[in-house]
């Protein structure tokens, strides 16, 4: 079968094209390009998710990046088996076609356990002191090693929180060739995230994004030239677009002033008590699901938050239905920012009671996105004397707290989970693909049957 590479360029729009991407505005001058309705929520777990299935959230069950596991009454961020997608997956249905058929899944979501033939995915150790080691995890187990020898190790501390940056975004990269080269997989899906970091931090500010866009396209030209010339068929793809905001809206918080949480007080510090909570909502960027665990509140919760400034839709049974979201993950409620404004977690109303874990990058514990992850404290004086006095401490084998992020959410300029309004803000697909609309856009749910169409044409001409 002739092969395919899938480049996921996180948060490239038609808006983004232009002077600083001049390697990606070739690449479309020569293919086509086509907007994507997004999927609602706009968001890494459910795109992915969509892509891969061809299904809505309400049949694969990524219904957010996160969502309150009602079982273990928790909530579940980030997590990893794509066992948790239901639905068969573009590379299952390719590889009923061709029983010679390889999968590369490099750093796509959902990447552990996975049926694909070989994935790289990030995953720390997690130690029983309770320190972290980042490092990734691959399929099959023995390309960890390899792959760590030959490219040195995965700069995590670029990946996500405040040194977020390009290097991480090449090291992907290097990793996708080395796959390539080594293996020569039918499909490669290729996750480059770097657009995600200045985007949020600094919104669609054309003269402070101009570095990341040339950054991005120097890595995405370099890929287009490597697959071409191993004839290898390249494709473009991203997820959602990322929008100005400027106007953070807490919920928890609101649902406090109500008495609907239940707070516990650790040390000091307060967490939330989900379980115990009458009403409370899991943020993610846009959107929030709002769970009641008190069924009679579930009218003066919707009020509440219909109610409540920079919610502009309030989503119940009946219209969860029609969004595509009527999951048993999803909340009994859903609420959708309006353009200006993103939802945080936050749930404390007195910073010096906020948990351990907010000042900290700490992705899995937060019952929510946080982007102020993305900034340092501006409070903490000569912050980089301070983080690397923290990793000496680490480096010598003392337990350390890094706790350098601040609590101010209004630090965040861009976000995204809604379905923009204007479609130059829309995620894109590129490629010789000729039956992709020109003039017109396609829903997320036929970027899979595209994709499929894309690698069985391959296999037929």
């Amino acid at each position: 079968m002739p092969r395919t590479a899938i480049l996921n360029v996180v948060g490239l729009t038609r808006r983004l094209i232009g002077e600083h991407t001049p390697n990606i505005r070739a690449f479309v001058e020569r293919n086509r390009l086509a907007l994507i309705e997004p999927v609602l929520p706009a968001v890494t777990c459910t795109a992915q998710a969509t892509y891969a299935t061809g299904k809505a959230p309400r049949d694969h069950g990524a219904v957010a990046n996160g969502w309150y596991d009602r079982d273990y009454a928790e909530h579940r961020f980030w997590k990893q088996p794509e066992q948790l997608v239901q639905g068969e997956k573009l590379w299952d249905m390719l590889r009923k076609q061709d029983r010679d058929f390889t999968c590369a899944k490099v750093f796509w979501w959902y990447n552990m356990h996975s049926t694909a033939d070989y994935t790289i995915t990030p995953r720390p150790l997690y130690l029983s002191d309770g320190g972290k080691v980042f490092d990734i995890h691959t399929q099959p187990m023995g390309l960890r090693d390899r792959l760590k020898k030959d490219l040195g190790a995965f700069p995590f501390m670029n990946f996500w929180g405040p040194a977020s940056g390009i290097e991480s975004t090449r090291w992907i990269a290097a990793s996708a060739k080395w796959i390539e080269e080594k293996h020569w997989p039918s499909l490669s899906l290729v996750y480059l995230p770097h657009l995600d970091y200045n985007l949020q931090r600094v919104g669609l500010n054309m003269p402070l994004i101009a570095e990341d866009l040339r950054q991005v396209d120097e890595v995405v030209g370099d890929l287009i030239k490597f697959y071409e010339r191993r004839q290898i068929q390249v494709i473009l793809l991203s997820e959602y677009g990322i929008t100005d905001v400027d106007q953070p809206v807490h919920l928890n918080r609101i649902f406090r002033e109500h008495h609907w949480l239940s707070i516990k007080d650790e040390l000091g510090t307060e967490t939330l008590d989900l379980g115990g909570s009458r009403a409370f909502a899991i943020a993610d960027h846009q959107l929030a699901h709002i769970y009641v665990n008190d069924p009679s509140l579930l009218n003066e919760v919707r009020a509440v938050l219909e109610q409540t400034p920079g919610v502009q839709q309030v989503l119940g049974k009946m219209e969860k239905h029609y969004a595509g979201l009527n999951h048993e993950r999803s909340g009994d409620l859903i609420a959708i920012a309006d353009a200006r404004s993103w939802f945080t977690y936050y749930y404390w109303t007195d910073d010096a009671k906020a948990p351990e874990f907010a000042r900290c990058v700490d992705i899995h514990r937060k019952c929510g996105y946080d982007p102020v992850e993305l900034f340092l404290d501006s409070k903490i004086r000569f912050p980089k004397l301070k983080i690397g006095l923290k990793l000496a401490k680490k480096m010598l084998g003392f337990r350390m707290k890094m706790d350098v992020i601040p609590l101010d959410a209004t630090l965040v300029k861009g976000s995204h989970g809604r379905i923009p309004e204007d479609v130059e803000d829309w995620p894109v697909l590129i490629g010789d693909l000729p039956h992709l609309p020109r003039a017109s856009s396609l829903q997320a749910t036929q970027v899979c049957g595209q994709l499929y169409e894309a690698c069985t044409r391959a296999a037929s001409s």
